[in-house]
Order: structure tokens, then C-alpha cells, then sequence
């Protein structure tokens, strides 16, 4: 019998006066830097192709791109940037707002997107909140930064997105064009190291409850979570990958897709400010796009384009679909008319942001077809890295039995602990979960079903409604383009439900033909008191129906009526 010479106790317990046995282990951080360093020595060559403003196709390859980010950088550090300072994009989805996206972050500053959609005051008010000290902004957006400028308390240098000939006249001070300010700066860089736990980025909510929330992402949560989203039952990223993020890049860091994109090789295709149906068909067919990512109503438009024109994009196999539940009949429309595999993933800018994904087991594909799309409605399993379970109103767990619906509640690496200079939130618990304020069960598989957010669901008579229940089989009309479920008081009932159609072009549906579609599919106490058609339904900054606008409108209107 062989043994082993004796380990020296210093081997055993590196740390003195430690008792636990240490792993010997290198202890590198796990940095943003040195996902776009892999990619520029790993898949130097592969592409990254973006639709500019200016409407030109602009490519390049990942070691190209690592090197422009470092100029970035330099740049950054030359204008006086230091560790912690927030640096402020106002961007589309393109190659210089995914040098910030690493040149920011990799010399320790923090890359701060903003969405351009939200309203002139909630933008002063992140930017203050901020305290941002820089402002990248793409041209599109320079008028929109004119309106807030005098508002604006920290901001020092606004660079804009474009070189020195394509820089639109404004009256802004102290303007400067990307390209000089790039090409300037030496490329020569080595990444600094530093502990992984240092703020990288930071997104702030829509504000639908209350004053925008800032999330403060780290290095070492993005990286994880890059991972995590790579995965083949996640999002399943490789070399031979083509993406397509038609979710903006200021839209919670794109769910992370430009860092995955780099850790696994995938090839990038941003579209840049051209999302419509016919540009994303071009762009897509153009670059062999085999997956792409957006929410429900880009989809929508998709679709629309395609039916009408008779096309498709061949080489996609794969659409993620998040942001909002997207119908039943969208699901049916990828798959079935289309043979593209359809994948719904849920999760919250919190949640940096991913935290389930829909990908059925071999047994499940095998379902019949009406019980195979109920499980595809569903918003999947949480990928590894996230703890998931449903409570009471009194904070107890409730059981995972598919039936029992209760608030969801996550923890994990890459979840938030609490917002960016708030003390308090009612949303973060002394367990460490944090409150989403989404409605759910779980069966015991770990399959969860949102039925509703807590603040859209319809109380009627002391039960439930599920607006988004109701939603989904509403737009599964065949005259329905959208449809959106809100409460409206009811002098008996508390609430009681009222559904608000957008029909798609040409097709004049009524309130008869949609009560007649949805009876016998819900009960009969859940169908709406009433049905109002509008012309186009008020959307948000992420492409939500903005239900709060609809109350606003209808709440007075029937509460007079009763």
C-alpha cells in the first residue's frame, strides 16, 4: 500500500489560526474586462456587426473591438474619470455603445445606461440621482438632452456617438465627437485588477411605482451571469451562435447578452434604431441571425411583416421572447408556421436579469399539442444561480404544487441586495429574498406560472382575476393585435374587469365577438364587464402596455357609471 508523505499543517491551513482547509486555488477576479480580452484572443476574428444611425453597416471583429474599448478607456481616464465614477449612455444597440459597455467598467468606472423613452423629468431625475458625471449620447437623442441640460447638476462632458462630419448642429456646450475623442487615445492598456465585487454597471427601473429604483451591478454578478445565460437550456450561446439583441442595450444591459456574446465567441448583430419588421428581416437574413431576443411587441411586428410579405428569415432557429407575457397564439405562430423554437424567459432589471427560462424535457415535447403550448405559456424553470419560491401575504411559503399562487420571491448572485443609494425597501426582506411583486405557482417540478403582477390583478367579489390569463386568450383572437385587462371599481364587486383591444389593421371585432371567443375558456365570473376598443395601446419604455394610463382614462368613467 502506498502512502503519501504527511502535508505540512501550513498546506492544510494556509490561513494561521485558521481551522478550515483551504481549496489551493488561484484567486482571480472575475472582471468584464477579461470577457472581451478572451473573445479578442480566443475569437479574434469573429464578427461584430452593427446598423448605424446613420443607416450604413458598420463590422468589425472582437480584437478590434477590445482595442477600441481600451481607447475608450484611456480617453475616460485622460477626462479624469475615477474608480466608482458613473459614466451615462443615451445609445441604441451598436458597436461604440458596446465599447463603453467594457472600456467604462474595465478601468473601474460604471457603465450607466438610460432608456430614451422614459419622460424628459424621470431622465434629470436619474441622471441626478446618478450623479453622472459623463454623458454619451447618440444623435438621435440630442434634443432630448437639450430639453434637460439646464436640468443636469453633475454632468461635465457630453460626447456624442458619431465622428466630427456626421455631428448635428446644437447649442449644447462643451460637446465632443466619439471618434476624436477614440482615435486620440492610445490603445496600449493593461486592464487594472481589482476585487470582482467593484460596481460595473447600473440600470434604473421604469419607475411604473414611484420615483425610478438605480441597480447596481458588480463584475463578478455579470460574469456569473453570463454563464448562466450561455447555458444550453438557458440561452444556449456558442461559436456558431449569430445573435440578434433586439433588446436595447439600455434595457437591463440587454439581459446580458453583449458580455455572453463575448465569453462564449458569438457572433453580435445589433440593429441599431431600425426595429421594424422589415429592417430586422433584412438585417437578420443579411448576417445568418440564428437567435434573437426582444420583447413580445417587436415580435409582433415580426410576424406581421412576414405574413404580409410572404417572407421569413431562414437561418434563425431560435427567438427569446421576455419583458412581457407573450400570447399563446404568438408561441403557436413561431413554431407552427414558422418552425422556429420558441423560448420565454422571465426576469426583472434586479435580477441583472434572467431567472427562468422555458425549455421543455424530452417527455413534455412529446406532450400533445394543446397541453405542449400551456407548458410553453409558462415562464420555465430558474436557471442554476437562482433561488425561486412563492409566499403568502403573511410570508409563509406556499407549496409547489402548480395551484397554489403566491408572490414570488428570488435570491442569488446576481439579484439585487438593495437599491443604489436607498437605505430602506420593502421589496429586500432580512432573509436576504427579494420581493418581485409577480404572482405565481410552481409545480413540483419547478415550473412556474405567472398569473398576474400584485398590482394588476383584478380582486372581484374577494377572488382573483388574472389579467394576464385573460390577455393571452384575448389576443389568441384572430381581429386581435393586442389586448390589455385592468380593474375598474365596482360598487358591489370591489372590481370587476374590463378588457381594451388594439384589432389588428383591417379587422373591425366587437364586444360580442371577444365575450363569445373567451366564454367557456374561463369561467363565466371572469369575463369583463365591458370591452373598449383604442387605436393603439399606450406602451412604456420596454415595450409594456402601461396599464396605469389605462385606469387613469377608464377608472373615473365607470366609477361614475355605478
Amino acid at each position: 500500500m502506498l502512502t503519501s508523505p504527511a502535508l505540512a499543517m501550513n498546506d492544510l491551513f494556509p490561513a494561521c489560526g485558521d481551522s478550515k482547509m483551504r481549496g489551493l486555488m488561484m484567486d482571480r477576479p472575475l472582471l468584464i474586462s477579461s470577457l472581451l480580452s478572451h473573445a479578442a484572443n480566443v475569437f479574434r476574428d469573429q464578427e461584430i456587426v452593427s446598423r448605424t444611425v446613420e443607416g450604413v453597416i458598420h463590422r468589425y471583429r472582437y480584437a478590434e473591438a477590445e482595442r477600441r474599448a481600451k481607447q475608450v478607456a484611456n480617453a475616460l481616464r485622460g477626462l479624469g474619470l475615477g474608480e466608482g465614477d458613473r459614466v451615462g449612455t443615451i445609445a441604441w444597440n451598436g458597436h461604440r455603445h458596446f465599447e463603453l459597455y467594457f472600456g467604462v467598467s474595465g478601468v473601474g468606472g460604471v457603465c450607466h445606461t438610460m432608456n430614451p423613452r422614459l419622460h424628459h423629468r424621470e431622465l434629470a431625475y436619474i441622471i441626478n440621482h446618478a450623479k453622472d458625471r459623463f454623458l454619451f449620447v447618440d444623435t438621435t437623442f440630442l434634443p432630448l438632452v437639450r430639453a434637460i441640460a439646464h436640468r443636469l447638476k453633475s454632468v461635465q462632458h457630453i460626447v456624442v456617438l458619431c465622428d466630427r462630419a456626421n455631428l448635428p448642429d446644437t447649442p449644447l456646450n462643451n460637446v465632443l465627437t466619439y471618434e476624436e475623442l477614440v482615435l486620440s487615445h492610445s490603445d496600449q492598456l493593461e486592464w487594472p485588477e481589482f476585487d470582482d465585487r467593484t460596481a460595473s454597471s447600473l440600470c434604473y427601473t421604469s419607475g411604473t411605482t414611484g420615483k425610478p429604483k438605480g441597480v447596481l451591478y458588480s463584475h463578478r454578478s455579470t460574469v456569473i451571469h453570463s454563464y448562466a445565460i450561455a447555458l444550453p437550456d438557458a440561452l444556449d450561446l456558442g461559436i456558431a451562435t449569430s445573435i440578434l439583441p433586439v433588446v436595447p442595450m439600455f434595457h437591463a444591459n440587454a439581459w446580458g447578452l453583449p458580455y455572453a456574446a463575448a465569453l462564449t465567441g458569438a457572433k453580435l448583430v445589433f440593429p441599431g434604431p431600425a426595429l421594424d419588421g422589415k429592417s430586422l428581416t433584412e438585417l437578420m437574413n443579411g448576417e445568418g441571425v440564428t437567435v434573437a431576443a426582444g420583447v413580445p411587441t417587436v415580435w409582433l411586428g415580426l410576424l406581421n411583416h412576414w405574413r404580409e410579405h410572404e417572407t421569413k428569415v431562414a437561418s434563425l432557429e431560435r427567438v427569446v421572447v421576455g419583458g412581457s407575457a407573450p400570447p399563446r397564439s404568438m408561441i403557436q405562430a413561431f413554431e407552427e408556421e414558422f418552425g422556429i423554437d420558441f423560448r420565454h424567459a422571465w426576469g426583472m432589471t434586479e435580477m441583472s436579469p434572467l431567472g427562468t427560462v422555458n425549455v421543455l424535457t424530452p417527455s413534455q415535447q412529446g406532450a400533445p399539442g394543446g397541453e405542449r403550448y400551456d407548458l410553453k405559456c409558462k415562464q420555465g424553470r430558474p436557471v442554476y444561480g437562482v433561488e425561486l419560491e412563492i409566499f403568502d401575504e403573511q410570508g409563509r411559503p406556499l407549496p409547489h404544487d402548480g395551484k397554489t399562487f403566491g408572490e414570488v420571491r428570488v435570491r442569488g448572485p446576481w439579484i439585487s441586495s438593495r437599491y443604489f443609494r436607498q437605505r430602506r425597501s420593502k421589496s429586500h426582506d432580512g432573509d436576504g429574498w427579494f420581493a418581485t411583486g409577480d404572482i405565481a405557482t410552481l409545480d413540483p417540478s419547478g415550473m412556474m406560472q405567472i398569473t398576474d403582477r400584485k398590482k394588476d390583478l383584478v380582486k372581484s367579489g374577494g377572488e382573483w382575476i388574472s389579467s394576464i390569463e385573460l390577455e393571452n386568450l384575448a389576443a389568441g383572437h384572430p381581429d386581435v393585435a393586442q389586448a390589455a385587462v385592468i380593474g375598474i371599481p365596482h360598487e358591489k364587486w370591489t372590481e370587476r374587469p374590463l378588457l381594451v383591444v388594439q384589432a389588428k389593421k383591417g379587422r373591425s371585432p366587437t364586444k360580442d365577438d371577444l365575450l363569445a371567443f373567451l366564454k367557456g375558456k374561463v369561467p363565466d365570473w371572469w369575463l369583463p364587464d365591458d370591452v373598449i376598443f383604442e387605436a393603439e395601446l399606450p406602451l412604456g419604455g420596454t415595450g409594456k402596455v402601461q396599464k396605469a394610463k389605462l385606469r387613469e382614462k377608464y377608472d373615473d368613467r365607470y366609477a361614475a357609471a355605478r
